[in-house]
């Protein structure tokens, strides 16, 4: 599963980079993904900064 960041959502809370910061980073004043681990999105650390990310901005797909 992949997971991504919806930039158009995320106003830079950092709760995700706080929670997973081996997945999550700081880019540009908002969350993002690290390069090389955007497959992570199956990762039950990874599903849980999704779920509690306070702008909904964090994206698992297939």
């Amino acid at each position: 599963m992949k997971v991504s960041i919806d930039r158009k959502l995320c106003y830079g809370s950092f709760d995700c980079v706080h929670r997973v910061p081996s997945v999550f980073t700081r880019a540009d004043e908002y969350g993002d993904v690290l390069p090389g681990r955007e497959d992570t999105g199956d990762d039950p650390q990874v599903q849980e900064a999704a779920d509690w990310c306070p702008s909904q901005a964090i994206i698992i797909t297939e």
